[in-house]
């Protein structure tokens, strides 16, 4: 799947309109996303890496955030994925942290170690460097109940800002986590 920039390319260059219209446009996605939780009583958590704990900041943001996320962790480094999110050491190695494999068991093993119906999990690059080739892409997985429902590679355009990388993805994975707690409480 291939993200296309936002029209949040470049805050300095933003207008004051589109920003605001940015803005309001979160606020209604987050408070989409904290309706629908508390209305089904769920709790969600988060494992991340490239975010950088955006993911954990955004629920936080949300009306009644303590009734429903339980907390999430920011796992940088290579020894803290495989110690506390239990990756498998090898498939880290091989593929640098940075696979689908990997973000589904990151969203699996936070979902145990916080007990939560949903979790996400991410990981990847937010800069063009050696180890990715000199792409910027990021896998995320989403899981409800201990089962992957969603599992996706991200690719942004190589000369995407750092902190803007960061964003889309986060931004996007909201996205993704609205439509699927809408899909899968509305087919009940």
């Amino acid at each position: 799947m291939i993200l296309k920039p936002s029209q949040v390319s470049d805050v300095d260059q933003l207008p004051i309109k589109s920003m605001v219209c940015f803005m309001i446009e979160l606020e209604n996605l987050f408070q989409c996303i904290s309706e629908h939780l508390l209305s089904v009583g769920e709790t969600v958590s988060t494992a991340e890496d490239v975010t950088s704990g955006f993911l954990q900041f955004s629920f936080s943001q949300m009306q009644e955030a303590c009734r429903f996320f339980s907390g999430g962790m920011t796992a940088y480094t290579f020894d803290k994925k495989v110690d506390l999110l239990a990756i498998d050491k090898d498939e880290a190695k091989q593929h640098n942290c940075v696979s689908r494999q990997i973000a589904e068991t990151m969203a699996l093993e936070i979902a145990s170690l916080y007990g939560t119906d949903w979790s996400i999990g991410i990981t990847g690059y937010a800069r063009p460097i050696e180890e990715s080739q000199g792409r910027i892409f990021a896998f995320f997985a989403i899981s409800y109940q201990g089962k992957i429902i969603l599992s996706e590679k991200l690719d942004l355009h190589s000369r995407t800002k750092f902190v803007n990388a960061k964003l889309y993805y986060t931004e996007f994975i909201l996205h993704c986590f609205k439509l699927e707690l809408k899909k899968l409480h509305n087919s009940r």
